[in-house]
């Protein structure tokens, strides 16, 4: 978690007040429905006025930004506006629910908002202009995220909410993520797989249920899961580390295809159907970003990649980083070929797998 995103939730947990009673805990929560929906989708609760102006351009901006490194254009979640008035109690019991209310609005809708907030809530709002985001969990259903966004005037809810842009992105990211992985993990998970990689690789990852081992050789190992309707990769590979200049991304284009080319096939009897890095579509660049993973120091890798022959193809998403005592630089990466198909939450799974690496003085943590 960034620091940003540190000092937004410690905001959130010490300073804003509650809105309508946060339920997570009570022993009443358990009567609650499950929250439904489906991945990546979203209802926003907020005046008209607002959604057609500068605030609605915001939210919209934050919510429907387009998720970088897929074939098509995708949005991180699907959105729908719905009037504060015809809140019901369907509706409230979405997975990603979103309350959005500036005060100098005197419309019907947000007087239907404002019911949604103690008097108290809304007099802090008036008096403390840096207060502006409450979240919920569990508020109506279980397994639900809520998110309030408040201010006195929607010109600055509006500067809030695009200054926070990532922030509120992450909290829903987070939140779509953790639903996953709860989901992934429910079933048996193959420790023989993860046994096999601090055995022979001095790593570990867990890999879901339905993985299989396709390679397992010095450097290098891959794990595939293949059903109707994709097609999921996962591998680990790995050289010594000798500097810095490894991270860059030129560097690992050349070591992910270096790799690739001599593992990775649509069919091993076919030479040109190994795998390469898609770098000639402008419109989809290769991107990399510096983080954090799992505490260390990384460069997460996203684009598309191509068999040689072009038969093949679809997103990647990839992570490179040093385990220090061994002197190794790994690279672990998840891709998929579903043609056809949306790839956002194949890719999500591929993040969620992938969050699970350790280096070898990371186990148990």
């Amino acid at each position: 978690m960034s620091s940003r995103l540190s000092v937004l939730f410690i905001l959130v947990s010490t300073i804003i007040i509650s809105c309508t009673g946060d339920k997570s805990g009570d022993s009443n929560s358990r009567l609650l429905p499950k929250a439904t929906g489906r991945a990546g989708e979203m209802i926003i609760v907020t005046d008209s006025a607002h959604w057609a102006g500068e605030l609605g351009k915001a939210l919209k901006e934050t919510f429907r930004e387009e998720v970088s490194g897929l074939p098509r254009e995708e949005y991180l979640f699907k959105v729908n506006r719905v009037d504060p008035r015809k809140l019901n109690d369907l509706l409230k019991g979405v997975k990603n629910l979103v309350f959005v209310m500036a005060l100098d609005s005197r419309s019907a809708e947000t007087r239907a908002l404002k019911s949604y907030f103690t008097e108290s809530s809304i007099e802090r709002i008036k008096k403390d202009p840096d207060i502006f985001v409450h979240t919920v969990k569990d508020e109506y259903a279980k397994g639900q995220n809520i998110m309030y966004l408040f201010s006195s005037t929607e010109k600055a809810l509006t500067e809030k909410v695009k200054t926070n842009k990532e922030l509120i992105q992450t909290y829903f990211n987070q939140a779509e993520n953790e639903r996953l992985k709860a989901g992934l993990y429910k079933a048996k998970i193959p420790v023989g797989l993860r046994d096999l990689l601090r055995k022979d690789h001095n790593c570990s990852m867990t890999l879901p249920f339905g993985y299989q081992q396709v390679v397992n050789e010095n450097g290098f190992v891959w794990f595939r899961q293949i059903n109707d309707e994709s097609d999921k990769n996962v591998f680990i590979t790995y050289k010594d580390y000798k500097s810095q200049t490894q991270f860059e991304k030129d560097n690992l284009i050349a070591f992910r295809d270096s790799v690739a080319r001599e593992q990775l096939f649509e069919d091993p009897d076919y030479p040109d159907t190994h795998i390469l890095t898609e770098t000639k579509v402008p419109y989809i660049p290769v991107v990399t970003e510096v983080i954090t993973f799992n505490g260390s120091y990384a460069v997460e890798m996203r684009g598309l990649w191509k068999t040689a022959n072009i038969s093949m193809g679809g997103p990647f998403v990839g992570y490179a980083l040093v385990d220090e005592e061994l002197g190794r630089l790994y690279y672990v990466e998840g891709f998929v070929y579903s043609p056809g198909k949306n790839q956002r939450e194949f890719m999500r799974e591929m993040e969620v797998i992938l969050s699970t690496f350790r280096t070898s003085n990371q186990f148990g943590s």
